[in-house]
């Protein structure tokens, strides 16, 4: 593979980066909430003081790591919170 194909794979990957983030931003404004204190290992979506990123909460039901549930649901849930442990 020559640089230029190289230069245009990274592109195209980091533009499907952004389109993943922008979904994620949509999927909150479209009726979600966030809900700390309810995730698995490695199933956060966003990240929090101890990591950066989706993905990458090393312990469940952290109190800092949030997934994204519909509106009212949150509050359904055995420790969550819509409100950060921090």
């Amino acid at each position: 593979m020559n640089k230029q194909h190289r230069a245009i794979n990274y592109a195209l990957a980091g533009l499907l980066a952004l389109g993943a983030s922008g979904a994620a931003t949509f999927a909150h404004a479209a009726g979600m909430e966030k809900c700390y204190g309810v995730n698995a290992v490695h199933k956060n979506d966003c990240g929090s003081s101890d990591h950066a990123c989706a993905g990458q909460a090393s312990k469940a039901n952290d109190p800092q790591s949030f997934v994204l549930v519909p509106n009212g649901v949150c509050g359904k849930l055995s420790g969550g919170s819509t409100t950060s442990g921090m």
